[in-house]
């Protein structure tokens, strides 16, 4: 989902930030590295669209790869798991931010479920 160089490797954004999506092995979801700002804010949202468009009953988004999450980006993540029609999305590993930004402006919210890092 992100733009790539001739050898595979990942095109950095204007500024220099890079975000790659992949489809997570074995489960439902993906597994994200590198940065959630306004940079790549774009690949984000089209990754989170897709991954409502294949979801069931669960699924995954693996952020132990991400060093940066802005707010935009948690909010993005949370309307998407609050808009699924049942089931849930499961954050896992996320940095620092993204809990505590879910527990500001979401601390109700259903349809996410933040295992600790």
């Amino acid at each position: 989902m992100d733009a790539t160089h001739d050898r595979g490797e990942p095109t950095p954004a204007h500024g220099g930030a890079v975000l790659e999506v992949s489809p997570l092995s074995g489960r439902p979801g993906i597994c994200v590295s590198g940065e959630i700002s306004i940079v790549t804010r774009l690949s984000w949202e089209e990754a989170l669209a897709e991954l409502a468009r294949r979801h069931r009953d669960v699924s995954y988004v693996e952020l132990s790869g991400v060093g940066f999450v802005d707010v935009a980006g948690v909010s993005a993540l949370a309307v998407t798991a609050m808009n699924l029609p049942r089931g849930r999305v499961v954050v896992e590993h996320p940095p620092p931010q993204v809990p505590r930004v879910l527990g500001l402006f979401w601390p109700t919210a259903r349809g996410i479920e933040v295992a600790p890092r």
